[in-house]
């Protein structure tokens, strides 16, 4: 005898339900029922397996519970985005400390910084301005690990945004790693799929590329 899906309630009258009904919806006392109900009405010549039964009442309370985790998790990422986007706001208006080679010169001063992680022996720092024409050339020798901060002192640039490129070279010619940290003004924040950005006039700075603020 095929019985889909029965079990006993309190007033011990047998309840019936559809083949498709969810067995991770039940409660322990009524998957219990189910399973009792299940081996007195089964056929003792063509009595059924019922692991397939008890394994899958276990996989369904497991996709349950991840499918629950997951939107817990997705939650939270939506609340940290807020708080991210509400944490950039305060950035507005002020100049920024960020990773990248662009950066900020006011009233012909400017300022931005130069991460050797290993000794160099001829470090040649250049400035251009938007057009590509050097305005600034720096060389340093024998500079240790570490950063070190440049400074733009020229009365006749314009205020805007300047790119910096660093050759550095170590006692043996190669080639030294290094990495340049930029000013940048912040006029407002922007929220995309991949983070939240800070909008300058140039162009959008990741969040958490922003190292310190002023200078």
């Amino acid at each position: 005898m095929d019985v889909d899906g029965i079990f006993l309630n309190n007033d011990s009258q047998v309840k019936i339900v559809g083949p498709d009904y969810d067995n991770s919806e039940m409660t322990k006392d009524e998957f219990l029922k189910v399973l009792l109900a299940t081996i007195q009405w089964q056929d003792p010549l063509q009595a059924e397996d019922i692991n397939d039964f008890i394994n899958n009442s276990v996989k369904l309370r497991e996709m349950e519970v991840l499918n629950s985790f997951e939107n817990s998790v997705d939650d939270l990422k939506n609340s940290l985005k807020s708080a991210e986007l509400f944490y950039a706001t305060s950035f507005i208006g002020k100049e920024v400390l960020y990773s990248g080679d662009r950066t900020y010169v006011k009233e012909g001063s400017g300022k931005f910084y130069i991460d050797l992680e290993t000794p160099a022996s001829y470090v040649e720092v250049v400035v251009k301005d938007p057009a590509g024409n050097v305005v600034e050339r720096k060389t340093f020798t024998e500079l240790s690990p570490g950063s070190y901060p440049v400074e733009i002192e020229n009365p006749s640039l314009p205020d805007g945004y300047y790119t910096v490129s660093v050759v550095a070279k170590g006692s043996d010619g190669s080639p030294v790693d290094v990495r340049v940290e930029s000013y940048a003004y912040v006029e407002g924040i922007r929220k995309l799929e991949d983070g939240v950005y800070l909008v300058t006039s140039f162009d959008q700075i990741p969040v958490e590329n922003v190292i310190g603020i002023g200078g």
